[in-house]
C-alpha cells in the first residue's frame, strides 16, 4: 500500500483527541475517546483494512492509483480543515472538524460536503476497526442511525445520505450539486450508555469557529512571522487534553524517524519536558490559562511522591505506561515495530527538573497566581535535585544505551537552582538561599571543567566525550553563560560544523548507522527540527542575525501546506519524518520567532514579558 507522505495529513481535534485527514479525503488515524485510546482508524500504520474513513469524489475513491489530491487550507485561524476538489464535472468542498471539548462533551468528528460548482458524485467509505485495527465491530442500524460497537465503545454515524453495510464497511454514494450540502457526524459514546444526541452540524461549525477566533485573539505576538506563530500555537493547543490540563508530545505513535527503521515510539503521553516547554511558548505569547491547568495536572501527577518523579505520565497522570508491540500492524511504509506505551517512563533524566522549575518561574513572571502546594512541590524537587545532580542519566534524548554525565542535563540542573534562587529573591519562595547559591556555583564549575573540550573550544555531549550534542545550543538561552562568551561561540561553531547539513538542518547527535551508538540503537534518523530552531536562537543570540533569519525562513519552507511539522526532516528525500505534528517542532518555531523579534527589536520589545 502506498501511504501518503506524513506531511500530506491535516490535523483536526477537540482537545481530547484528534484525527489525521489525508489529502485524499481519508481519516487514517483516529483514537477515541482520548489521544492515548486504541485507534478506530489505524490505516496510518497499516492499510485501509486497519480502519479508515474516506470521503472523496467517487472517481478518486475508485482509482487509488490516480492519486488525485485536494487543495487544502484551515479556515482562518482555526482547526477547521477545508479540502477542495476541482474536477471536470464540478467543484466540491469537504469541511472537517471536531467541536472543542467543554469538559463534559464526548468526541465527535463532523464532515460536511458542499457542492461549489457543477455536480460531483461523492463516496463515503467508513471502515471502523477498533483496537488499533484488530477488531471487527458489530455494525447495525437503530432508527436510521448506523452504530459500530465493540466492547466498551460505540460509534454512531448520522447522515442524510443513504448508507449500506458490506464486509465491515459502511458505504454511501451521493451527488452534490452547486449549493447543496450533505453532513456526516460520527459520535463516540460508551457502548452501555444512552444514544448520543443528533447534533446540528451548522451550529457546531459556527461554535467551533467562534471558539478558535476567541482563543487566537488572545495571542500577544505581533512580530513579522505572525501567521506561522499562530498556526503553531493552534497546533500546540490541539495537543492539550482539556479535561486534565495534560499535554501530549504528539498525537501519534510509531511514525518512523527513519523509513524502514526501528526508531518508532509512542508520543501520546505527557513528558514533563515537552509539556513544560510547550507552556513556556504559550506563556510567552499571552496564554496563562493553560499554565494554571497544567500546574494542577502536575500537582495531581507528582505531588504525593516527588521522590519517584517520572519524566512522563499519562494524560491524566497515569504512571504505568508499559511498552508493547502490535504485531498485526505492519507500520508506516513497513517501518515496524509499531509500539504503544513507552518504556522511557522509567528513565532518569535530570534535565526535567530544570524544565519544570523554569516553567513555574515563567508562570510566576507571567502573573499566574501563587500556589502554596506548588511552592511545596518546587522546594521538594530542588532538594531531590541537590541529592541527585551528580548521577549519570539517560538525558534529554532518552538514550537506551548506558547512562552518562550529559552536559545538557547538568546545565538544566543549574537552571533549576538558578530559577529557584530568582523566585526566592523576588519573595515568591522560602528557601535556604546561601545553600542554593553554593550549589549553583558547584554545578557551574563542574560543567565548565568536565564538560568542556579546551582543544576544540566546545562543550561536549557528556563528560570526557569527544561527541557533540545539539542540546548544547541551549547554553546561551538558559543564561548558563553569556552569548558572547568564547566557549559559547566555539560550541555554536562546532555544532554547526559537525552536526548540521550545509543548509543548516541539525542532527541531535551523531548516530552510528549499522552499529549501536550512544543511544543504544541501530540505524540513523533525520535532522531534528527542534534542534534546527535551537541553532536559529543560538545564531541570533551570538550576533549572527542574518544567518539566523535565513535559517529560520528556510525552516518555515519545510512546513506542510497546512503549516504543520513532524519531529524530523530527511534532507536526502525531502520528507518529514517521525510523529506528527510534533509539539517540540512547533515550540521551536514559536520560540525562534520570539527570539528573532526580541534580538532585532531590542530597542522596542514586542513580546509580552
Amino acid at each position: 500500500m502506498h501511504h501518503p507522505y506524513i506531511e500530506q495529513y491535516g490535523l483536526i481535534g477537540d482537545m481530547q483527541t484528534s484525527a489525521h485527514v489525508g489529502d485524499n479525503g481519508s481519516i487514517d488515524w483516529l483514537c477515541l475517546p482520548r489521544f492515548d485510546s486504541p485507534a478506530f482508524c489505524a490505516a496510518l500504520l497499516g492499510t485501509p483494512k486497519h480502519g479508515a474513513w474516506q470521503i472523496a469524489p467517487t472517481s478518486v475513491v475508485a482509482d487509488v492509483a490516480a492519486g488525485a489530491v485536494a487543495e487544502r487550507r484551515y479556515r482562518g485561524d482555526s482547526l477547521v480543515l477545508e479540502s477542495v476538489w476541482r474536477l471536470p464535472q464540478g467543484t466540491v468542498r469537504v469541511t472537517d472538524f471536531m467541536p472543542p471539548c467543554d469538559g463534559a462533551s464526548r468526541p465527535q468528528v463532523i464532515r460536511m460536503v458542499e457542492g461549489v460548482a457543477g455536480a460531483v458524485s461523492m463516496t463515503s467509505v467508513f471502515r471502523p476497526r477498533p483496537g488499533y485495527g484488530r477488531v471487527s465491530p458489530w455494525i447495525h442500524e437503530v432508527g436510521g442511525r448506523v452504530i459500530a460497537e465493540a466492547g466498551a465503545d460505540a460509534l454512531w454515524l448520522d447522515t442524510s445520505a443513504q448508507q449500506v453495510e458490506k464486509d465491515g464497511a459502511v458505504t454511501g454514494t451521493f451527488t452534490v450539486a452547486e449549493g447543496e450540502s450533505v453532513a456526516f457526524v460520527l459520535s463516540w459514546a460508551p457502548s452501555h450508555a444512552a444514544s448520543p444526541e443528533v447534533p446540528d452540524p451548522d451550529a457546531a461549525l459556527a461554535e467551533t469557529l467562534a471558539y478558535w477566533r476567541d482563543w487566537t485573539s488572545q495571542c500577544t505576538y505581533e512580530g513579522p512571522y505572525r501567521e506561522a506563530v499562530v498556526r503553531s500555537l493552534i497546533t500546540l493547543k490541539a495537543m492539550t487534553y482539556a479535561p486534565s490540563g495534560g499535554i501530549v508530545a504528539a498525537p501519534t505513535t510509531s511514525l518512523p524517524e527513519e523509513i524502514g527503521g526501528v526508531r518508532n515510539w509512542d508520543y501520546r503521553y505527557t513528558w514533563l519536558r515537552d509539556a513544560a516547554i510547550t507552556l513556556s511558548s504559550l506563556l510567552r505569547t499571552g496564554y496563562r490559562e493553560e499554565a494554571g491547568a497544567w500546574r494542577e495536572w502536575l500537582l495531581r501527577a507528582v505531588a504525593g511522591d516527588p521522590e519517584s518523579l517520572q519524566i512522563m505520565y499519562g494524560i491524566t497522570g497515569e504512571r504505568d505506561l508499559p511498552e508493547r508491540e502490535l504485531g498485526w500492524l505492519p507500520g508506516y511504509e513497513g517501518s515496524g515495530p509499531v509500539r504503544v506505551g513507552n518504556a522511557a517512563a522509567n528513565q532518569l533524566q535530570l534535565d526535567v527538573y530544570g524544565e519544570v522549575i523554569e516553567t513555574l518561574y515563567l508562570a510566576h513572571k507571567s502573573g499566574v497566581a501563587y500556589c502554596p502546594d506548588t511552592a511545596l512541590l518546587h522546594r521538594r524537587l530542588v532538594e531531590l535535585l541537590a541529592e541527585r545532580w551528580r548521577e549519570p542519566d539517560e538525558g534529554i534524548w532518552e538514550i537506551r544505551g548506558e547512562r552518562r554525565h550529559f552536559v545538557h542535563s547538568k546545565v538544566m540542573a543549574w537552571v533549576a537552582v538558578d530559577r529557584t534562587i530568582r523566585l526566592a529573591e523576588a519573595g515568591a519562595l522560602d528557601v535556604d538561599l546561601f545553600a542554593l547559591m553554593e550549589l549553583r556555583e558547584a554545578i557551574h564549575h563542574e560543567v565548565c571543567v568536565q564538560g568542556f573540550d579546551k582543544e576544540r573550544n566546545t562543550f561536549t555531549q557528556s563528560y570526557g566525550s569527544r561527541e557533540l550534542d545539539a542540546a548544547l545550543l541551549l547554553i546561551p538561552r538558559t543564561g548558563f553563560l553569556p552569548p558572547d562568551d568564547p566557549r559559547v561561540v566555539g560550541t555554536v561553531a562546532a555544532v554547526r560544523r559537525e552536526l548540521a547539513t550545509p543548509r543548516g538542518l541539525v542532527h541531535r547527535y551523531p548516530t552510528a548507522g549499522h552499529e549501536k551508538g550512544v543511544d543504544g540503537l541501530d540505524g540513523d534518523e533525520g535532522a531534528f527540527l527542534l534542534c534546527s530552531f535551537w541553532l536559529v536562537d543560538a545564531l541570533a543570540l551570538t550576533g549572527q542575525i542574518a544567518d539566523a533569519r535565513l535559517l529560520f525562513e528556510r525552516l518555515l519552507t519545510l512546513r506542510s501546506d497546512l503549516g504543520l511539522l513532524a519531529e524530523e526532516y530527511d534532507p536526502v528525500s525531502g520528507r518529514q519524518l517521525g510523529n506528527f505534528p510534533q509539539a517540540f517542532s512547533h515550540i521551536g518555531l514559536v520560540e525562534s520567532a520570539a527570539t528573532l523579534c526580541s534580538v532585532e527589536c531590542a530597542t522596542a520589545p514586542v513580546m509580552a514579558s
